[in-house]
């Protein structure tokens, strides 16, 4: 059984004019656990609206959702909270951290809510969890006052502190060096696999979306199965002949 489906989901928003902008159009996919997929997409073509409506945040305008067999639509919103605050993790693009806090106060938001032991080692948690992903020496340090990089590895750590069993990442490796965003790939591998986690990633980067087991495109609203390695093999051709305008890759994935 699928941990989450969508079943030919439509997204519309209506426009100060009155006419209607389709984002999204009749996109049907699944991810069960342990699923590693990737979605690479030009800026603006509705991947962050499609996690949205993975992570249960954001409701498509047809279709349906559905998170282990049980449909989304007929929940109540406070079972919906809390069955999102238990099973998914979110990485934001923007972060999302509560300014004036500390590292550490942001990662131990998410276990405010959890029962029995993690709830009473909730703080130790989060500094463990700070400290595998690099930043154990700055966890009393306001998050807001943190570099762009240090930001982007506090929110992961927000993300995953719960093990949570469906992780959503909005461009993770977006604000960091190769170094650090392939360490903190590395880790979010690690952590899913832990698990038995599904994790999806929205990605620019080929060598990112590279890693996981499956690829996706999202383009004019559709989403569709991407072949990377021909992809490579355009940015490999885009880089070794100069020419004016969009690089080859650009038009293949992103």
């Amino acid at each position: 059984m699928s941990l989450v489906a969508l079943d030919d989901v439509a997204k519309s928003v209506l426009l100060p004019d009155d006419s209607w902008l389709e984002i999204l159009r009749g996109i049907t996919v699944e991810v069960g656990a342990g699923d590693h997929v990737s979605i690479v997409g030009r800026s603006g073509s509705g991947k962050s609206t499609l996690l949205n409506i993975l992570g249960m945040l954001d409701a498509p305008t047809s279709g349906s959702v559905s998170f282990e067999g049980r449909e989304v639509r007929r929940m109540r919103s406070g079972r919906l909270d809390r069955l999102r605050g238990d099973n998914v993790g979110f990485v934001f693009q923007q972060f999302n951290l509560l300014p004036g806090r500390t590292a550490l106060d942001n990662v131990t938001m998410p276990l405010g809510h959890a029962k029995g032991r993690m709830f009473w080692n909730r703080r130790q948690i989060a500094a463990d969890m700070l400290e595998r992903v690099g930043l154990g020496h700055r966890i009393d340090q306001i998050a807001d006052k943190l570099s762009g990089g240090e930001q982007q590895r506090v929110a992961i750590a927000r993300a995953l502190v719960r093990k949570p069993v469906l992780i959503l990442a909005d461009e993770p490796t977006g604000a960091l060096d190769i170094d650090t965003g392939a360490s903190v790939m590395s880790l979010l591998d690690e952590v899913a696999t832990e698990t038995d986690a599904a994790l999806v990633t929205i990605t620019h980067d080929l060598h990112v979306a590279a890693r996981a087991r499956r690829h996706y495109r999202l383009d004019a609203g559709r989403l569709e199965p991407v072949d990377l390695g021909r992809a490579f093999e355009a940015s490999t051709l885009a880089a070794s002949v100069p020419s004016e305008g969009t690089p080859a890759v650009a038009e293949s994935v992103s």
